[in-house]
């Protein structure tokens, strides 16, 4: 059964028909142009698993508020949500059931048809989502511009936390990786440090990262979902992003397969936990986030508990 509100948008296109693969691209990022540093809040939930209604309604109010103060000409600030859902399969408005690799009727898990741009996508624990829900009048009111910074996000995570050589494809939407050329050095602390020497290379075309936003009245919502220690059977249920041939992957995975192939193997344990990897990843985002966007984050606490009793 296909959940959904009433409610009916545009959408943003995030696929192409004909796609060209770019060879080996270098890191085409956009430039961090310095400007007045902003005010950004942001809720922490990275740790919990929250349920993809509330966290939609959730944002769906936070614009809502966001338009009201801008009609009043008050101050807007950014916000942005991290977090983890349980498992469910997300739509955006124009998705094709074609891509649904069982009856919906009999869906494994819920699935939303949403007012984001883009095809089907699963979400689930492992995965860190980013909701920024931000003014694209302070920032640049450019859709396509807005995309590949979020992608640049992504990118420069992958890139300075895990060494992970990751890029665009002309035509798509979402972060890709190719190949990997690194080696994992022994924990120190809660992280775990990059050891460069001799090179060993990973050659695949895994999607990690997808994106799907919708904007309103230049204010942005849904977002974007990186797989840090996924579960990746659920998508071999849907054609995620509805690219038919093209795989799914996660840093977790991606790491543990270059462990297991490297005669380094043992130089490189103890090797992080899923928990570890998820915190690496979480303050890697906020940083790389803070920095691309020139947003000042302000954590702002709030509860699970809290959270059941607002009605968002």
């Amino acid at each position: 059964m296909i959940l959904a509100t009433n409610l009916c948008f545009r959408t943003i296109p995030t696929t192409c028909t004909t796609v060209k693969q770019q060879k080996d691209p270098p890191h085409q990022l956009n430039p961090v142009i310095p400007t007045k540093t902003k005010a950004c809040e942001c809720f922490d939930l990275h740790k919990e698993l929250i349920p993809y209604e509330k966290a939609w309604s959730w944002q769906k109010q936070i614009v809502k508020q966001k338009k009201s103060l801008l009609q009043e000409h008050e101050d807007c600030p950014d916000t942005l949500i991290v977090l983890q859902h349980n498992p469910v399969y997300t739509m955006g408005t124009g998705s094709s059931e074609n891509y649904l690799n069982f009856d919906v009727k009999e869906a494994p898990f819920d699935v939303y048809r949403t007012e984001r741009g883009g095809e089907v996508t699963y979400h689930g624990p492992g995965q860190l989502v980013m909701y920024p829900i931000i003014n694209l009048r302070n920032h640049k009111m450019d859709l396509h511009w807005y995309l590949r910074t979020l992608e640049d996000v992504v990118i420069r995570v992958l890139s300075s936390t895990f060494s992970i050589k990751a890029c665009r494809i002309e035509g798509l939407t979402g972060v890709w990786v190719g190949k990997i050329s690194y080696l994992l050095g022994p924990a120190h602390g809660d992280d775990f440090a990059i050891v460069y020497g001799n090179s060993t290379y990973i050659d695949r075309n895994q999607k990690l990262a997808a994106i799907g936003v919708r904007v309103s009245k230049w204010i942005t919502y849904h977002g974007l979902a990186l797989n840090v220690t996924t579960d990746l059977t659920p998508f071999s249920w849907i054609v995620p992003c509805g690219l038919r041939h093209r795989q799914v992957g996660s840093i977790k995975g991606l790491l543990q397969e270059f462990q297991s192939s490297t005669q380094y193997a043992e130089a490189v344990k103890p090797f992080p936990d899923d928990y570890q990897l998820i915190d690496i990843s979480y303050k890697s985002l906020i940083k790389e986030f803070s920095e691309v966007f020139n947003l000042e984050i302000h954590q702002k606490a709030i509860t699970v508990p809290e959270f059941w009793r607002e009605d968002h």
